[in-house]
């Protein structure tokens, strides 16, 4: 009992420090204008702020008339992540946001909220699912609105990637554990300026493939599963999903860009999955690519703001 009480404080202990830095910025589970404009333009019941988890969300004006200069820009996590972290191994946006936050942007124009249970240890339960899907494609709307931006940003990383390739592509989706076959909606690419994916497994990932699709992260239908080779044939049974998503290029928005690293230890194999990075995004307009740490799975996406913010506003990779 003991035992359990000191990790239990030691989590703790790490998840603060995950974004001690932002505390006392009232944009910390959303601004309260921010949550009356979600909850008077009916967007409440998405639960954006997810207040029951720390570091769940960030984002809003401080006061009404707060101007929007930059373009806004929205944070994807990936899976058992949250918006801001909560551990070392689940970090969320944290670095990013300190360093636009120090190149002129406001929480007016920076936006992260967490989808999923934030919790390591349903990791393998998470997918492209109904539920995900709708959740961040009606966050992009939202921030959009609210901003009156003409377009966003939006930033991206590991199976955030995928969640939000496809909550902006659109169209036919399936869940069978939502009832089946159901519509996102119209492509919302032109309401998006740049794209970023960061160590995103656009073509699969190759622990499924060892595995096989046997759970719901590796499903052949809305999962990660990279599909399998009969003999110098194939891939076969692809995931659906990833099959849809990579039929046309450039879906993603105006400018499409990846960053990804040879040594990253989530997605393994040098990223390559049937001779190709699985990171990168077809018809991408470039990439920054590392191949020594710390650039791992978390720190291409902790170690590179610079390079993020770059490609947002300026539209290149250096």
């Amino acid at each position: 009992m003991r035992h359990r009480a000191l990790v239990l404080a030691l989590l703790l202990l790490v998840s603060t420090a995950a974004f001690a830095q932002l505390s006392g910025d009232p944009a910390v589970g959303l601004t309260t204008d921010f949550r009356n404009w979600l909850t008077a333009n009916g967007y409440g019941s998405y639960n954006f702020q997810r207040s029951e988890i720390a570091g769940g969300s960030y984002g809003g004006r401080t006061s009404a008339g707060q101007a929007v200069v930059n373009q806004p820009v929205i944070f994807i996590h990936g899976n058992s992540d949250s918006a801001l972290g909560y551990n070392s191994a689940e970090t969320g946006w944290t670095s990013s946001i300190q360093y636009f936050k120090s190149q002129g942007y406001t929480s007016a124009e920076l936006y992260a909220t967490t989808w999923g249970p934030a919790n390591a240890l349903l990791a393998s339960n998470q997918y492209h699912s109904k539920d995900n899907l709708t959740r961040i494609r009606a966050f992009i709307q939202a921030v959009k609105a609210y901003t009156g931006a003409t377009k966003v940003d939006i930033v991206t990383h590991s199976m955030g990637v995928t969640l939000a390739r496809k909550a902006i592509i659109g169209g036919s989706a399936y869940d069978s554990s939502a009832g089946g076959n159901y519509s996102l909606g119209a492509a919302l690419t032109s309401s998006v300026d740049t794209f970023v994916g960061i160590a995103g497994a656009n073509r699969g990932l190759v622990a499924c493939y060892n595995t096989g699709p046997t759970t719901p992260t590796c499903s052949d239908i809305n999962g990660l599963y990279p599909g399998y080779l009969i003999g110098i044939t194939g891939p076969y049974d692809v995931s659906s999903i990833l099959v849809d998503m990579n039929s046309v290029s450039h879906r993603e928005g105006s400018f499409v860009y990846t960053i990804w690293s040879s040594v990253d230890e989530v997605i393994g194999y040098g990223t390559i999955v049937y001779g190709t990075s699985t990171c990168r995004i077809p018809g991408q307009n470039g990439e920054k690519t590392f191949s020594t740490v710390p650039y791992g799975h978390i720190g291409s996406k902790d170690q590179t703001a610079y390079y993020q913010l770059r490609m947002v506003k300026n539209h290149v990779t250096n």
